[in-house]
């Protein structure tokens, strides 16, 4: 486990606040699932809202856009351990620490990351 204050402080605040947001669309998934077990097959002409089928689209989409997320994080905890952590994968040279408050995943600096279009 990182030190409070290492590198891998905002990485466990981002796997927190990340493991909140799965568990929460899991949860808000399970309720859909029993709703959708007491209706019809034709929920597009809900009069209530949106479309059942449409609400379990988008909540598996930000399921699965937070499990990209955490799988990052994992990625950025190897890079903690194996000693990478904090170094541009492109171009070896430090990525500021300011970045890696802001995005705790970073594995590029800012410079080789725009280069990339990301």
């Amino acid at each position: 486990m990182p030190e409070p204050d290492g590198p891998g402080a905002h990485l466990e605040r981002a796997r927190r606040d990340a493991q909140s947001r799965r568990d929460d669309l899991d949860a808000q998934i399970a309720a859909l699932r029993r709703a959708r077990s007491g209706e019809s097959d034709d929920d597009e002409h809900d009069p209530d809202g949106a479309p059942l089928s449409g609400e379990w689209s988008r909540l598996e989409g930000l399921r699965a856009e937070v499990d990209r997320e955490l799988t990052d994080i994992d990625a950025a905890f190897a890079r903690v351990d194996d000693g990478t952590y904090g170094i541009c994968r492109d171009c070896g040279r430090a990525i500021p620490v300011g970045r890696l408050e802001v995005r705790p995943t970073a594995d590029r600096c800012v410079a080789c990351a725009s280069a990339r279009g990301g």
